[in-house]
């Protein structure tokens, strides 16, 4: 039988499951019993996760939004709230890609993929570690600010005043945690990226201490 537990929270995809399971007979029988059971979760074709009544590790689904879809990274309102940078709870997983738009839902969620432009997408990435086990990749919270301008339509903020309305009213983005952003990344962003105006504002903001 195979060791389910020791994928713990990783996403597996089905050639994994196969080669595991290849002394059955039928292995593709095994696969699907294990998720009528319970055992795994189906993801999307081909992907699954092990379940935590088995793995006894609670899912990750940034780490799983890493996996479903890539190359990409979590970012956009689900990094914001991440580093408490905005008040709401998201409910859907939303990360930047270079490759085309795409969604995904299953039992664990929603999960959203925005593109961006690719010579703008390696900008200001985390690796963000968990417990030492497990990792995933996540916009540093000046890079999902930006990427949320970036992908938002119809937004025009051509001057400080604006880009601090915007700010304040719009994501009610709590100040007090932009103290210790990193402009430098906002600068690299404006250079590469679409709405380079938009940029400069919110470097002009926030190189002012707000």
């Amino acid at each position: 039988m195979i060791d389910l537990e020791q994928y713990g929270n990783i996403p597996v995809n089905h050639a994994v499951l196969l080669e595991k399971l290849s002394d059955y007979r039928s292995p593709n029988d095994k696969i699907a019993a294990m998720g009528k059971r319970g055992d795994i979760i189906r993801l999307k074709k081909g992907l699954y996760v092990v379940s935590p009544k088995i793995s006894r590790k609670p899912l990750s689904r940034e780490l799983i939004a890493n996996h479903l879809y890539g190359p990409s990274y979590v970012s956009l309102e689900t990094a914001l709230a991440f580093y408490g940078l905005i008040p709401e709870k998201v409910f859907a997983v939303r990360s930047a890609t270079f490759k085309r738009a795409k969604r995904f839902e299953n039992t664990v969620g929603r999960f959203e993929y925005i593109t961006v432009p690719q010579d703008y997408y390696s900008i200001g990435i985390r690796q963000q570690i968990v417990e030492n086990e497990y990792t995933y990749l996540i916009a540093s919270p000046e890079k999902a600010l930006c990427d949320l301008i970036l992908v938002t339509p119809n937004l025009r903020l051509q001057s400080v005043k604006a880009m601090r309305e915007y700010l304040e009213e719009d994501l009610r983005v709590d100040f007090s945690v932009l103290q210790s952003i990193d402009t430098e990344i906002i600068r690299l962003c404006a250079e590469v990226g679409r709405k380079k105006e938009e940029l400069e504002q919110l470097l002009k903001l926030l190189s002012n201490g707000q």
